[in-house]
Formats: structure tokens, C-alpha cells, sequence
């Protein structure tokens, strides 16, 4: 058979599959990427016989290199939306914001693995607490714009902490991916080397947006000069991919650079382009996102073996994994110093891990120590459960608290008129 004919008909089973659970997840008010991830999981256990059809498609590596590009091509989007620029004008409100909504989820996920898991190693707790810092940004971005409060005080404080959030999760986590790679070489465990590993994530990142941010008007201004289709496209993607080479080449995961790729690119770049009638690069992007982003959350649900909570503790793991998950953003609602805000919904807004969960929990499967997975599959398990839970009470609890938000202005307002 030829080698392709298995991959494309994979990849009919994967996209019309993701497209058939985002449809389902939509209509009844969730985010399509939790329907993709769903229907992945009901695929993924599925057995006839003894036999399961789908179980294969989890690991074809032909597959995994292209979600894995889909994850980059993710990240790059995220990065895209968000620019440096707003990342400076955020002000001190978001930062304390991340800063509380990193440090305490990481401690308490390790703090649960040293709890739940006293005999594993020191890197699968470390990992957990890695995988509860991110905040996916894009669900709570729809959310505010679907009830009109996108451009309230909390929108802004919220996607701000979530854009810093995610720096400094991607710098956590290639803090603790390039200890465990270390690890697995023999070297011993030393504060100087994860010091040098967090300096190296946190150079590259800075190093990149720096070189990013001074090329990047040169580079698209001298492909403005070309005329051939698809150039914007090429080029961005070009950078995105570059980026992401480089950032693995320096034993950091490749989405850090991919999306440092997205966050230097800014709409001026693309100004000549659009100019001269062209679509804008989120349009451009949109097609290719659509085909490759999907194949990733349902091959991550592929992944996820519903009978590993069979493993004693494995539920206990995943019920304390959702229970810190939440808490530990609720924490983060302490560092609002803006009087008025509406404390209670940047905390709920904050809790969603969606895609970015699962795309640190995916880094943390492809790491191995003294041969084996950092994250086996009744850990995958219980952190796939933690991004399930979080991505789908965030929609309907940061609706009531917003609204409850807004009675209670209205009510100050009325007996302030009294």
C-alpha cells in the first residue's frame, strides 16, 4: 500500500470526527475544542471484541508530527492575537494577576503529586504543577465577547494576566523539561542547573522578542515587494517554524518559540499587504488551523485511557488535580488592586487550562526518565479530566458572576439616587 493512503485515511476519520464533536460542544454552549478533545476520548476507547479501531491512530507517528505542527501552528496564533505592546500596557493589576496565577497553582499541583504520589519522581510533580499554570485564553476571550463584556476593566485585566500567564508557564516549562532532559542524560539534580535552564527559557524568550520586534517590519516590508500569492502566509509561517527550531535547538519546547514567533508580529507588518487587497494573516491562518489544530485535540483525547482510572488513586489524582486547578486561580483574584473590579470573575476567568493544558500535558507525555514516560497514562488521564472540568464550568460561571457582578453596580447605583 502506499505509505500515504493510512495517513489521509486517518486524517478523514480525525477531522470529520472533531468536526462532528465541536458541533455538538457548540450547541449546547461549550467551546468546540472540548467537543474535538470528547469525541477523541469515546474514539480512543471504543472496543468491539477486544479489538479497538481507533486505538492505532494514537500512535501513528505520521500523526503525531502533524498535530505536534498543529500545536505550533496554535500557539503561533494565540502569540499572533496578543502583541508586545499590550503586554507592556497591561498595567501592575494584570501582573499581579499572572504572578499569583502561576506561583500558586505550581505549588499546589506539586504539592498534590508529592501528595498523591509520594513514590514518583520529583520531576512528575514538578510537571503537574507546570501543567495547572497556563490559562487558555482564547476560551475566556469568547466567552467575554459573547456577553458584550470584552471591553469591561475585568476583559482587560483578565486577558492581560492570561497573555503574561502564559509566558510565564512556557518559561516554567522549559524550566522543567530541560531539568528532566538533563536528568535522563545522568547529570544530577542542582539549583545552579535549573537556574541556567529558567535563565536560558526566559533569554530565549526575551532574546527572541527583541529580534523579532526589529526584524520583523524589514522582512515583511522587502516580502511586500513580492507579488506571488500566498506570500504573508509563507513568511509568517517561515518565522513561526524558524522560531520554533531554534527554541528546540536550545533544549526548550518548541511551541515557546512559535509563539514568541506570534507575539512580534503586529497588524502594522502586514499593512502593505492588505493595502493591495489581500486578506489579513488571521484569515490566511484560519484555513490551515482548521486543519491541523483539530487532529491534535482529538488525537490528545486518542490518547486518554478512560480504564487508567481503574489504577488505585487515579481518580483521587484527577478530583485533587481539578480542586487545586480552581482554587489556585481564585487565588490570583487577590492580586486586583483596581477598586470596582469584579474580583470574583477575574478568578473564574482565569481557570480554564484548555488547549494550552493539554498541549503542556502532551510535552510532558514525550518526556522520558530512566526509560519510561514522565507522565504515565493514568496521569495523562487525571490531567486530561482537570482540562475537561475547568474548560467546561468556566462558559456558564463567568456568565453568573459577571451578571451578578453587574446587579450589584446597579443596585449601588439606585440606592446611591435614593
Amino acid at each position: 500500500m502506499d505509505p500515504v493512503a493510512p495517513v489521509v485515511a486517518a486524517l478523514a476519520v480525525l477531522l470529520l470526527a472533531g468536526k462532528f464533536g465541536g458541533e455538538i460542544a457548540t450547541r449546547i454552549g461549550q467551546p468546540a475544542v472540548l467537543g474535538e478533545l470528547l469525541v477523541g476520548i469515546v474514539l480512543g476507547n471504543l472496543s468491539f471484541g477486544g479489538v479497538a479501531p481507533f486505538q492505532a491512530l494514537a500512535t501513528n507517528e505520521t500523526i503525531e508530527v502533524l498535530a505536534g505542527i498543529g500545536a505550533l501552528i496554535l500557539l503561533f496564533g494565540v502569540g499572533v492575537e496578543s502583541t508586545v505592546a499590550q503586554m507592556l500596557k497591561v498595567g501592575a493589576t494584570s501582573l499581579f494577576v499572572a504572578v499569583l496565577g502561576v506561583i500558586v497553582p505550581f505549588a499546589l499541583g506539586w504539592g498534590v503529586g508529592a501528595w498523591l504520589l509520594p513514590d514518583a519522581s520529583p520531576y512528575l510533580h514538578a510537571f503537574l504543577g507546570a501543567t495547572l499554570c497556563a490559562t487558555s485564553i482564547g476560551i475566556t476571550a469568547r466567552v467575554l465577547q459573547d456577553v458584550g463584556a470584552s471591553r469591561s476593566p475585568e476583559a482587560r485585566i483578565i486577558l492581560g494576566a492570561a497573555v503574561i500567564d502564559d509566558v510565564l508557564g512556557l518559561v516554567i516549562l522549559g524550566t522543567v523539561a530541560g531539568a528532566i532532559g538533563a536528568a535522563a542524560q545522568g547529570l544530577p539534580f542542582s539549583v545552579i542547573s535549573v537556574a541556567k535552564t529558567t535563565g536560558l527559557a526566559a533569554a530565549f524568550l526575551v532574546g527572541a522578542l527583541v529580534i523579532g520586534t526589529t526584524t520583523a517590519p524589514r522582512l515583511f516590508a522587502a516580502a511586500s515587494l513580492l507579488h506571488v500569492r500566498g506570500v504573508l502566509v509563507t513568511v509568517s509561517l517561515s518565522l513561526c517554524f524558524l522560531f520554533a527550531w531554534a527554541s528546540s535547538l536550545m533544549g526548550l519546547a518548541p511551541i515557546i518559540g512559535a509563539f514568541a514567533a506570534g507575539l512580534v508580529l503586529e497588524e502594522v507588518h502586514f499593512k502593505d499587504f492588505v493595502d493591495r487587497g489581500e486578506r489579513s494573516l488571521g484569515e490566511l491562518l484560519r484555513p490551515i488551523s482548521e486543519l491541523l489544530v483539530p487532529v491534535f485535540f482529538v488525537l490528545m483525547g486518542l490518547r486518554t485511557d478512560l480504564g487508567a482510572f481503574a489504577t488505585p488513586g487515579a481518580l483521587g489524582l484527577a478530583a485533587a488535580l481539578i480542586v487545586v486547578a480552581i482554587v489556585g486561580k481564585q487565588v490570583c483574584a487577590l492580586g486586583v488592586i483596581v477598586p470596582g473590579v469584579n474580583r470574583l470573575a477575574v478568578g473564574i476567568g482565569m481557570i480554564p487550562r484548555g488547549e494550552v493544558g493539554l498541549i503542556f500535558a502532551n510535552v510532558g507525555a514525550g518526556l522520558t526518565l530512566d526509560g519510561a514516560p514522565v507522565i504515565g497514562p493514568s496521569t495523562f488521564s487525571a490531567v486530561v479530566a482537570m482540562v475537561v472540568v475547568t474548560t467546561m464550568i468556566t462558559p456558564a460561571a463567568l456568565k453568573w458572576s459577571l451578571a451578578r457582578g453587574t446587579r450589584g453596580k446597579a443596585a449601588i447605583q439606585q440606592s446611591g439616587d435614593a
